[in-house]
Parts: structure tokens; C-alpha cells; sequence
């Protein structure tokens, strides 16, 4: 059994550390069995590289044999408009479901308790809040959120929503590079930001080779494998425990509580930019714009609901209860704690799954981070505004590029982010601030008007990037000092939500005929 809080097992020899002399980080606290267990270590990790090289070559392997089968700019872009809901259903949780859960979420949940859910509980409302809007979503059949802001605001609001979510969707895409280090570091000893080099090239080229047809057909399978593996983990750590009252009887008062140390304004900074990421979520309305028709697009969200909060919870859950096990990890080494888990805590065979899982978390959600602000530069900014006869073929062959160049953008964005939290919350403030507000007015208000549309972007983003900036010239030691104390996330998402409103009725309201193209058919 796994000892009480304080007294973490050391899988590799089996033994009881003391918790007052529990080393800081992986290889000190294997230090004092290095010379006895060391072939053990070599041979697990050797065993969970080879798993996830084996794994990733079939996700390769499988995404070329796909991509033959793409002919158009459609498949590429939105897979032929084809997909069943089971499909959907996974390739929207393995999307949703990346670094920011694995590695920041978690790192919260060890660090804070299950006030960490705060951050995940976004993510729950802002699901149950799409149910209501994806039939009309789909109804718009467009290809890019900008295509919808063009229809409500004009071409100035596609151009500012592009780069919103280039920005936002690059520093996204760049903490999965930046995960993907961290796991090649805790399992196979490379550098985190070699490790994060590989990981980019890898999502790059396979993102080009398979486009939303193969992406949305694997996420079946890393949303399976992702699943099972943090189930594998909790229940193990559980059951090793004694039972889920021994576990929960291990952990602070405060780890148990509503707000915890975090307090009810950072928990709400928590919620509000995921909330409102999802409700805007560019990768969400392309693959509802990929359903086979709006019904589809309806049931999917149900299911998409009950798998987020069940992956979620059960990732923070193994921060959570790993804070028991392994101690006195600092806030970076906190982040890596679902790895530690498969690497330090779990048998062999249930670690291997939950490194798989880590593996398709973090390329599931790279490849559609890659693929949707490629897709927004080729049809938002060079098919509508420069060459407007682009064929399909050339379609994909440009999109590929963009992808490439992103996934570097993206890597030299990353360093510049003391945690994966940071840069979580960033992005989703940029375009939960940025873009949500205006997106969610074209689709359901009709009183709002273009300069309402356009002002709102502009201020959310603008406000986002001026916030930031500010609250790292004024931090110490990386940590933000905001003006008045104030996350990023209160002020960006007030003055874009007061700016919509404000503009919208102080200018003329649109013709029925001008918003007739998003509200066909809801009356």
C-alpha cells in the first residue's frame, strides 16, 4: 500500500523515502538507489520511450494512409463536412484536453487541492452554454470563426480576429511543444527544450500530412487512450491507498475546500478565460462546421460535456492525491506531476498506458492548434483578400507551409513564459477577451453593429497584451504584479463585453437583410 501523506513509495525499488529528506527533483530522489536499481530505471523508461515511439509511428502511419483520401480544400480544412457524431465527440475532448489540463491543471490540483477544478469548471459551463448554439453554427456552414465575424462586422473584423487567434492559438499550440519537452525529459533524460524542438517538428509534420480528415479520425484513439489512462492512474493510486476515504483524509483542509489558498478572485480568473475561450473556440466551430449535419453537431456536445469533466477532474485528481505521494515539488517540477506519477508511482505496464495518454494529450491538441490559425491566415487574410481564385490543391499545399512557420513562431513564443499555466491563461484570456464577446454577438444578438463588433476585438486585445506587459514589468521573479491587483481576465473581458454594448447602441442597428445570413432559419 502507498504509505500516508509524507512517506512516498519509490516504485523502482519499492522502498519508503522519509518525507522530511524527500529530494526536489526526479534524479535526487533516485540518487541513493543509483547504484542498485539503476538497470531497473533504464529499462522502464527504455520501455516507455520505445511505447510512445511506437505510438506515435502508428499515429504517422495512420495519418498518411488518411491523407490520400484528401482531394479537396475541404477535406482538408473541415474533413468533407462528413463526420458522425462518435467521431466528433472524441476529436473535440482530445482537442479541448491538452498541456493546459495535463500540465497546468494538474500542477494547480497538487499545488492547491481541488480548487484547481475552478479552471476546468470553464471549460463545463462554456460546453453547456454551446449546446444551445452548435445547430446554428453549423447551420452557418463557413469554414473559420473570422468567416462569421465577416458576415456580421465586415473584412476589418476578420483581419483583427485572424490575428487574435494567431496569437492566442500559436502560444497554445506552443505549450504543448513546450509539454512535449517535458516529457521527453522525464522519460528519456533529453533537454526540455531539445524535447520541445522534437515535439514540434513531430506535430508539424504530422499536422501537414493529415489535415481535420486523419485528425478527427485519430482523436478517436488518443481520446480512448487518454481516457483510460488517468482512469488507470486514480483508481490505482486509490486503491493503493486504502480506499478513496484514506486518500481524501490525507489531504489538507484547505486542498478540500471551495476556494482554497487560491481565494474566490483567482478561482474566477480561472473560470472566466476558459469560460470564455470555449464559447469562442475557433478549433470547435471547425470541427462543428465538419459535422455531418446540425443534429450531429448537438449530440456531440452532450457527450463532449460528460468526457470533460470526467478526463478533467480525474488529471487534477492525480495532482491532487500525488501531493500525498511525492512532496515538496516546487511550482515547475508541480506541472510535471501527472509524468512523475507514470514514471515514480504506477507499475510498469499502467505507467507505459499514462505516458501513451500524455503523448496523445499533448499531439492531439498541437495538431489542432496548428491546423485552425493556419486555416484562418489561408482563407481570412490570402483567399479573401489576395487571391480569391486560389485552387484546393493549392488550398492545402499553402496551408502546410503556414503550419510549418507557425510551429516555430510558436516554439520561440514558448520561452518566453515562466509556466504552462501562464501561457494557458494568456491565450485563453487573448482570445476569450479578444474574440468571444464579438463572435457571440453575431450569433445571438441582433442589435449588435459593426463598429461594436470591430471596437470589441480591438479593445479585448489590445487591453489583454496591455495588462500582460504591465504585469511583468512591475512582477519579481516572473510572478505579475497587475494594476490594481486585477488578472488579466477582469479588465480584458469588461471592457470588451461594455464596448460591445456601448458602440453597438450608439451607432445605427444593421438591416434584418444584413444579418439575414446568420439568422436564417432561428426565428
Amino acid at each position: 500500500m502507498i504509505p500516508r501523506a509524507g512517506h512516498p513509495v519509490c516504485r523502482r525499488c519499492s522502498s519508503v523515502t522519509n518525507a522530511q529528506s524527500a529530494p526536489s527533483s526526479r534524479l535526487a530522489s533516485l540518487a541513493p538507489h543509483a547504484g542498485t536499481h539503476a538497470p531497473n530505471l533504464e529499462v522502464r523508461t527504455l520501455a516507455m520511450l520505445t511505447a510512445v515511439l511506437l505510438y506515435l509511428s502508428i499515429l504517422v502511419l495512420v495519418g498518411t494512409v488518411r491523407s490520400r483520401r484528401v482531394k479537396t480544400g475541404d477535406d482538408f480544412l473541415v474533413a468533407g463536412r462528413t463526420l458522425p457524431a462518435r467521431v466528433l465527440v472524441f476529436t473535440l475532448l482530445a482537442t479541448w484536453i491538452g498541456s493546459g489540463s495535463l500540465f497546468g491543471g494538474a500542477g494547480l490540483g497538487y499545488r492547491a487541492g481541488f480548487p484547481a477544478l475552478w479552471q476546468s469548471a470553464g471549460a463545463w459551463v462554456g460546453i453547456a452554454l454551446v449546446f444551445f448554439i452548435a445547430p446554428r453554427v453549423r447551420r452557418i456552414a463557413q469554414y473559420t470563426v473570422p468567416d462569421i465575424l465577416e458576415l456580421r462586422y465586415g473584412p476589418l473584423a476578420r483581419v483583427l480576429g485572424t490575428v487574435t487567434t494567431v496569437l492566442a492559438y500559436a502560444t497554445i499550440a506552443a505549450y504543448q511543444f513546450r509539454g512535449g519537452g517535458r516529457l521527453l525529459g522525464l522519460i528519456a533524460g533529453v533537454d526540455p527544450d531539445t524535447g520541445a524542438l522534437i515535439t514540434m517538428v513531430f506535430c508539424v509534420v504530422f499536422t501537414s500530412l493529415a489535415g481535420m480528415l486523419s485528425i478527427a479520425y485519430l482523436d478517436v484513439g488518443n481520446g480512448i487512450l487518454m481516457t483510460v489512462g488517468v482512469i488507470l492512474a486514480v483508481v490505482f493510486m486509490v486503491g493503493d491507498a486504502g480506499g478513496l476515504a484514506v486518500s481524501l483524509a490525507a489531504l489538507r483542509p484547505d486542498q478540500m475546500s471551495l476556494f482554497g489558498t487560491l481565494g474566490p478572485q483567482a478561482s474566477l480568473a480561472l473560470f472566466l478565460p476558459t469560460m470564455f475561450l470555449l464559447l469562442g473556440e475557433a478549433n470547435m466551430y471547425q470541427k462543428f462546421f465538419s459535422a455531418r449535419d446540425e443534429r450531429t453537431a448537438r449530440r456531440a456536445v452532450v457527450f463532449w460535456i460528460v468526457g470533460t469533466i470526467v478526463v478533467e477532474t480525474l488529471i487534477d485528481s492525480t495532482g491532487v492525491l500525488a501531493s500525498t505521494i511525492l512532496p515538496s515539488l516546487n511550482a515547475a517540477q508541480s506541472e510535471e506531476i501527472v509524468i512523475r506519477v507514470a514514471t515514480d508511482v504506477l507499475p510498469d505496464f499502467l505507467g507505459v498506458v499514462l505516458v501513451c495518454g500524455a503523448a496523445a494529450i499533448i499531439v492531439s491538441t498541437a495538431n489542432s492548434f496548428l491546423l485552425t490559425p493556419a486555416t484562418n491566415l489561408i482563407r481570412d487574410v490570402y483567399q479573401r483578400f489576395v487571391n480569391p481564385g486560389v485552387t484546393g490543391r493549392q488550398v492545402i499545399v499553402y496551408t502546410r507551409v503556414i503550419v510549418a512557420v507557425l510551429g516555430v513562431f510558436g516554439y520561440v513564443a514558448g520561452k518566453f513564459f515562466p509556466t504552462i499555466l501562464a501561457m494557458a491563461l494568456w491565450a485563453y484570456t487573448m482570445y476569450g477577451a479578444g474574440i468571444t464577446p464579438a463572435l457571440l454577438g453575431a450569433l445571438l444578438w441582433r442589435r449588435a453593429t459593426r463598429l461594436g463588433g470591430v471596437a470589441s476585438i480591438l479593445v479585448g486585445m489590445l487591453t489583454t497584451l496591455a495588462w500582460e506587459i504591465v504585469g511583468l514589468m512591475r512582477g519579481v521573479d516572473g510572478t505579475p504584479a497587475y494594476p490594481l491587483g486585477l488578472e488579466t481576465a477582469y479588465p480584458a473581458l469588461a471592457l470588451s463585453i461594455a464596448t460591445l454594448i456601448v458602440v453597438s447602441l450608439a451607432t445605427p442597428a444593421q438591416s434584418d437583410e444584413e444579418v439575414a445570413a446568420l439568422y436564417a432559419g432561428t426565428r
